[in-house]
């Protein structure tokens, strides 16, 4: 199954008050040599698959995936894809960081994960396509 969608929107408040300012994965992003892991509810046991592109654009970390059949998390991923459940959510640790009265301004993370989730904690984060890949037997 191939997946899409936004993980983190810059500019706008997670239910925690924290912002992710444009630019802030990009060190990251450069430095991963393997795929994005794909988790369920931030669960290191349940691996989904990979995201293979992982993109920062004027409105935020867009990526792209597939889910495999043959990971752990795969069966429960599609459930809660069927179900409707459609969150994205990051799973970081911050570099730097700025304090503000509300929360604090993520301007560079270390990007670990992104999981499907149920309850995202930036509420816009969200699939934008799950499609079915048909691959043919040989």
């Amino acid at each position: 199954m191939i997946i899409q969608g936004y993980a983190a929107l810059f500019g706008l408040a997670d239910q925690m008050g924290d912002v992710v300012r444009a630019g802030a994965f990009g060190a990251s992003l450069k430095r991963r040599a393997e795929l994005l892991p794909m988790l369920v509810e931030h669960e290191r046991r349940l691996i989904a698959g990979a995201w293979s592109d992982a993109i920062e654009d004027a409105r935020g970390l867009f990526l792209r995936g597939e889910i495999r059949a043959d990971q752990p998390g795969a069966a429960r991923a599609k459930r809660l894809i069927a179900r409707g459940i459609d969150g994205l959510s990051i799973g970081f640790v911050p570099v730097v960081t700025r304090r503000t009265p509300s929360g604090r301004v993520l301007e560079e993370i270390d990007l670990l994960e992104v999981s499907i989730v149920t309850h995202p904690m930036q509420p816009q984060a969200r699939l934008t396509l799950a499609r079915e890949v048909i691959r043919a037997v040989a």
